[in-house]
């Protein structure tokens, strides 16, 4: 795509989805951290209905170091691969607590310095905590969506990120997630997208071979 069209396909989902935000549920820095390591392989509608109880039980970063392992195994249960996520969740607290002061920090080589947090789960906190958008958090959605449309042909998250980031403008950068995200919900879904009622048909590869 042209810059030109780049900035429709952008301005055409951005109509589509107004309300397209973060679906993750938080208070506080480290919470959205816990949250994005839990949505790994889950929904984030299933982390959201775990959350409420977790963060109840755990008010502070302290709270995460200082508890028991199998009652937060116990807590996360629900958005599976727990164990490791518990054991992440209590090392990144440690982490921050003696590295950072206690508060999460918001830089890219910091954050992905921390237990759990790649550069993935890096950008969004970036983005939804500090208001950085340096970069593009290339999830299932992103990655699918992606590869369908043409925007790259590229399979690794890191490398569609590099893909993505040498078309998409700084000033769209804090959008395109969340449009991606909201898409691939809602129309490009993984099974059977929707392309006769894509919003973005007319700019995307598999749709015009498949409606053709």
């Amino acid at each position: 795509m042209t810059k030109k069209q780049i900035k429709e396909f952008i301005n055409t989902l951005k109509a589509t989805y107004p309300d397209a935000t973060c679906s993750l549920n938080f208070t506080t820095p480290f919470e959205l951290v816990v949250a994005v390591m839990l949505s790994a392989q889950c929904t984030d509608e299933r982390v959201n209905k775990t959350t409420p109880k977790l963060f109840n039980r755990c008010k502070t970063i302290e709270d995460f170091e200082a508890i028991d392992i199998h009652e937060l195994e116990e807590l996360i249960h629900p958005c599976g691969f727990y164990k490791n996520k518990a054991k992440n969740i209590k090392l990144c607290a440690k982490q921050i607590l003696e590295n950072f002061n206690g508060k999460v920090p918001n830089t890219m080589k910091e954050l992905t310095s921390l237990a759990g947090v790649g550069r993935k789960s890096a950008n969004v906190i970036m983005l939804e905590v500090f208001g950085i958008a340096q970069g593009i958090a290339v999830d299932t959605h992103a990655k699918r969506i992606s590869n369908l449309i043409g925007l790259s042909k590229q399979k690794d998250p890191q490398k569609i990120e590099q893909d993505l980031l040498k078309i998409i403008p700084k000033e769209d950068l804090k959008y395109i997630n969340h449009l991606f995200v909201w898409h691939g919900r809602n129309t490009c879904t993984a099974r059977n997208p929707k392309c006769d009622t894509c919003c973005v048909k007319n700019f995307c590869a598999h749709a015009n071979n498949s409606l053709n």
